[in-house]
C-alpha cells in the first residue's frame, strides 16, 4: 500500500499578520523582514530532508516563502490556486475589530462558527474544507514519497480538523504558527497526524494565528 508523507508549512510572517488583518483567497500581504528570515530558516532545515516534490499556494506570501525552499532543495515549486487561504470575501484586508464595527450582523454570523455561513463574496467553511482536502489528496495520491506544501494557516487548521475528526464549529485548540512544520501521513486513503506545530528551527518563535474560528 503506497504511503505519502505530507509536510504542511505555513508561510512566513506578513505585514497583515502583525496588524491582525484578515488575509484570504484574494487579498495578500508581503512578508516582513522577520518573515523572510523565517523562510530562510525553513529552507535551511528542509534542505536536510528528502522530498520528491514541492507544492505551494500561488498567493504572493506563499511564493515568497517557497522561493528559498525551492532554491535550497533544488526542487521546482508547483503552484496551485486550490491551496489558497479561505475566501473571506468582503472581510479580507480588514481587522476583526473593523468588521465588527462596520458590519456587526455579518461579524456575528462569522464568529458563530456556522460551517455553512458564506461571508459576502466568500466561501463557507464546508466549501473551504472540500476544496483543501481534495487538493491535498490529489497531491498525496500523486506523490512518490515525501512532499512539502507551503500554504496558509486556514489550510493547516482545516486539515488538522479533518485528520483528527474535530468538528468545523468547534473552537480552535491547535497552533497555527507562521513558518511552522506540520507532518501528516496519507496511507490507504486515510490521513494521520505525526507532528504538529514544529517551530524548533525558529529561535525567536513566531506569531500564532489570531483567528480562533
Amino acid at each position: 500500500m503506497a504511503e505519502a508523507r505530507v509536510v504542511l508549512i505555513r508561510h512566513g510572517e506578513t505585514e497583515w499578520n502583525r496588524e491582525g488583518r484578515i488575509q484570504g483567497y484574494r487579498a495578500d500581504s508581503p512578508l516582513t523582514a522577520s518573515g523572510h528570515v523565517q523562510a530562510r530558516l525553513l529552507a535551511e532545515r528542509l534542505a536536510r530532508e528528502r522530498f520528491d516534490a514541492l507544492h505551494s499556494s500561488d498567493a504572493g506570501r506563499t511564493r515568497q516563502t517557497a522561493a528559498p525552499i525551492g532554491a535550497a532543495t533544488g526542487l521546482e515549486v508547483l503552484y496551485h490556486a486550490a491551496l489558497r487561504e479561505r475566501s473571506y470575501g468582503v472581510f479580507e484586508g480588514r481587522t476583526y475589530q473593523e468588521v465588527e464595527r462596520e458590519d456587526p450582523g455579518a461579524f456575528q454570523r462569522f464568529r458563530s462558527r456556522d460551517p455553512y455561513y458564506v461571508p459576502p463574496s466568500g466561501e463557507s467553511a464546508v466549501q473551504f474544507r472540500d476544496r483543501v482536502v481534495a487538493a491535498l489528496e490529489r497531491i498525496a495520491e500523486g506523490a512518490a514519497g515525501g512532499v512539502a506544501v507551503i500554504t496558509h494557516g486556514g489550510v493547516l487548521g482545516m486539515m488538522y480538523r479533518h485528520v483528527t475528526g474535530a468538528s468545523l464549529d468547534s473552537k480552535r485548540s491547535y497552533s497555527l504558527h507562521n513558518a511552522s512544520i506540520n507532518r501528516l501521513l496519507y496511507s490507504g486513503k486515510r490521513w494521520s497526524l505525526e507532528v504538529w506545530g514544529d517551530i524548533a528551527h525558529l529561535p525567536a518563535g513566531s506569531i500564532d494565528s489570531t483567528n480562533k474560528l
